[in-house]
């Protein structure tokens, strides 16, 4: 999870919409294959790994990420969780990168460092933001330096020496609002485009209402290949 936002909603991460619809989703990505051990690459608070632990069978996670001010270890529900600046080689079975690869110049040798980490049969877990059509201030904010379409998602996955697995767009319930809102604000001719989140706490009704929208989605996950604001991909090192 992006510190930045986290900053942004404070004790409002956990029930915000949009972090536990990605949640479930996650979860229902990784359904049909072991969660017991895992690393979270760029993982920032840990948010993913937290709820893996509270939510599947996993028992242990590493959280990688170079921006921890130290290394250090915590137990969460009596489960260990560590945070380390790196790791040259990782004996679980999932690896997330959850919102990485886009803030990297060369996406396709981060994501060969941890094919090469793991041993065969873990499954790695990826979501990176989708359509470069819809880049805005948004991204710039959280230092992108793209968004993606499937097609882009699963060749980055065989170039890195993976096996794809099954790849999907999310959140297209919401894609509409989204692009309404920032395409909007380049045909507005007063608007000053700053960098800045678009991600914000909302009201109890609205924050409701937008889950129950994606969480709608659900039953699409792992079929829709025609848009969405994210693109899902798990891929396996044979």
């Amino acid at each position: 999870m992006d510190l930045k936002e986290q900053e942004i909603l404070g004790d409002q991460v956990d029930t915000h919409w949009y972090y536990r619809a990605k949640s479930t989703a996650m979860r229902h990505f990784l359904q049909g294959g072991p969660v017991t051990s895992i690393l979270d690459v760029g993982a920032g608070s840990g948010f993913f790994s937290r709820h893996l632990l509270d939510h599947t069978g996993a028992t242990d996670a590493i959280c990688v990420d170079p921006n921890y001010p130290d290394e250090h270890e915590e137990r969460h529900n009596g489960k260990k969780i560590g945070f380390v600046h790196r790791i040259t080689s990782f004996d679980g079975d999932v690896v997330l990168m959850m919102d990485v690869l886009e803030h990297v110049d060369d996406d396709t040798a981060l994501l060969r460092e941890y094919a090469d980490a793991i041993k065969p049969g873990t499954r790695v877990l990826i979501t990176v933001p989708a359509h470069a059509w819809m880049w805005s201030s948004h991204d710039v904010f959280l230092e992108h330096y793209r968004r993606y379409t499937i097609r882009q998602v699963d060749a980055l996955i065989e170039r890195a020496g993976l096996h794809l697995l099954r790849s999907s767009y999310y959140f297209g319930s919401t894609l509409p609002l989204a692009a309404t809102l920032r395409l909007g604000r380049r045909l507005n001719p007063f608007h000053v485009d700053r960098p800045g989140s678009d991600m914000r706490p909302h009201a109890p009704a609205i924050n409701q209402f937008l889950l129950r929208l994606t969480q709608a989605e659900l039953p699409l996950l792992g079929r829709n290949r025609v848009a969405g604001l994210s693109v899902f991909a798990l891929a396996e090192k044979k």
